[in-house]
């Protein structure tokens, strides 16, 4: 019922264009993201590693990715309602189930005269990959960007601290670039809210992959970076998190992906 609302309130916002050949702008507070190969996970050796964050090499093509966690005026614009927990317009977004991030995909490509990424039938879920609209980014984009170059535990090198991040002792949400980007210009990949991915949650395959998109079918959803109220290790850049998709936390949002087509 609640998802049925989301659809009532977009078509009473939405204008859509069904001009869809012609070029859409990236917006500004989108970074591209060149492709390249890394090797996704953590080595035995770092520390706090989980078990499941077994080292693999993985190709990614180039896409875009918001510079910033989508923000609490955003989100109310596009909805006419704000769910979060610690209020603020240029705090991140929170309180937000991965079922509410998608179709805040879907609303906000509809309202651009983008293609939906999204097909949406009660829970079942289907990402086609050939639309230029809104998304999430799969968990190896999401780690490919955040490490932005590095091989090291944080994009900051081995350690991070609370002049780098908002975790541990502030116990709540700080307005979305409040901390210096990393390499590649995205801000609060480590901490402020963890972050909802495509990927249903399952185990890495030992072989060498492109452009991965998970598990085809699971129980959770797989989360990154890390919250406000994490401690220092659950902010590493190859942490794998997740939860139920209807899950909705003070500690949880998302940052919006493009395909690059």
């Amino acid at each position: 019922m609640k998802r049925i609302g989301f659809f009532m309130v977009v078509c009473l916002i939405t204008v859509r264009v069904f001009a869809q050949n012609v070029a859409t702008p990236v917006p500004s507070d989108m970074v591209r993201i060149n492709g390249g190969t890394f090797m996704m996970g953590s080595p035995a050796s770092e520390a706090g590693r989980g078990n499941s964050e077994v080292p693999h090499r993985v190709t990614v093509s180039g896409f875009y990715l918001g510079k910033y966690e989508v923000t609490q005026r955003e989100y109310a614009a596009l909805l006419g309602m704000n769910p979060s927990n610690f209020k603020g317009d240029n705090l991140p977004v929170e309180n937000v189930s991965w079922y509410e991030a998608v179709e805040y995909c879907n609303g906000r490509s509809y309202t651009e005269g983008l293609t939906p990424a999204y097909t949406i039938n009660g829970g079942n879920v289907t990402w086609n990959r050939n639309a230029n609209g809104y998304r999430l980014p799969t968990e190896a984009e999401w780690e490919y960007a955040c490490r932005a170059g590095t091989t090291t535990p944080f994009s900051t090198g081995n350690n991070i601290t609370t002049d780098q991040a908002n975790y541990g002792d502030r116990k709540e949400t700080t307005a979305v670039g409040s901390f210096a980007a990393n390499a590649w210009g995205l801000y609060d990949m480590h901490g402020n809210v963890s972050e909802w991915c495509w990927d249903w949650y399952g185990s890495y395959l030992s072989n060498a992959w492109t452009d991965p998109v998970g598990a085809s079918s699971g129980t959770y959803r797989v989360l990154r970076g890390g919250g406000w109220g994490s401690s220092g290790q659950y902010l590493r850049s190859a942490l794998r998190n997740y939860d139920t998709p209807s899950g909705r936390y003070s500690y949880l949002g998302f940052r919006l992906a493009r395909s690059s087509l």
